[in-house]
């Protein structure tokens, strides 16, 4: 028994050297994620503001098309001025025509102010590609770099665990079975070093003849308080 206890504590080594990897290689990836996700939000708001250049330019032309509305009005009024025989009819021309220069004045004010907002978020447009390029191009880099991480680990992975396969055929099944369950609740650790009359596990006491039964090293032993194995480190006969 108290041979299969070891290799137990080997086994449990290298899960743990598993675990550990595991959680790099999730870190890994969820740096991995973060990145394509900054370059994600950076284009999704150049495409936004693409997407306001657009509207302010349909904006802009809509208020173009009135203008042009406008001086064809002004002009077909002035057309019509003089042709014009009574004073009435002729001060309700101007009316006209004084309320299509006004309307064409804001109109042209209008239009200079999309001109203005266009051509500064076009600068703006500009400034932010620029800023994707140079994010996408330092991703790549730095993804490239993550990805030898990743490589390394699952190597590692992968030789942990052709060990861990190796080393669990050394060990009953029925106990190695018995160590999975213990090692699911316990939070990865289902053996543990016995030491100065304590379970290393959960650091309390051990019954003096619960003790002696581990120097005998016949039978498995189980901390009555956490219920994980328990294991004296000495020379395996």
């Amino acid at each position: 028994m108290r041979k299969n206890l070891f290799m137990l504590e080997e086994l449990q080594e290298l899960d743990l050297k598993i675990d550990g990897r595991q959680g790099e290689r999730q870190a890994l990836l969820d740096q991995m994620a973060e990145l394509d996700q900054q370059v994600e939000e950076t284009r999704l708001a150049v495409e936004a503001k693409r997407g306001e250049l657009a509207l302010l330019d349909e904006e802009k032309r809509g208020l173009e098309a009135s203008l042009a509305t406008e001086d064809e009005n002004i002009a077909r009024s002035e057309m019509r001025q003089k042709e014009i025989k009574t004073q009435k009819e002729y001060q309700a021309v101007v009316k006209e025509i004084t309320a299509a220069r006004k309307l064409k004045a804001e109109l042209e004010e209008q239009v200079l102010q999309k001109s203005a907002q266009a051509e500064e978020l076009t600068a703006d447009i500009a400034a932010r590609e620029a800023d994707l390029t140079s994010l996408e191009e330092n991703m790549a880099s730095r993804k490239a770099e993550i990805q030898e991480g990743l490589d390394r680990i699952d190597r590692e992975l992968a030789a942990d665990a052709a060990a861990k396969e190796a080393t669990a055929k050394a060990i009953p099944a029925s106990l190695v079975k018995r160590y999975l369950a213990l090692r699911e609740r316990r939070q990865g650790i289902a053996i543990v070093e016995a030491r100065a009359g304590n379970c290393s596990g959960c650091n309390m006491n051990l019954p003096p003849q619960l003790y002696n039964s581990l120097f005998r090293g016949d039978d498995l032993v189980l901390c009555p308080h956490c219920q994980r194995m328990l294991f004296l480190r000495q020379d395996v006969q």
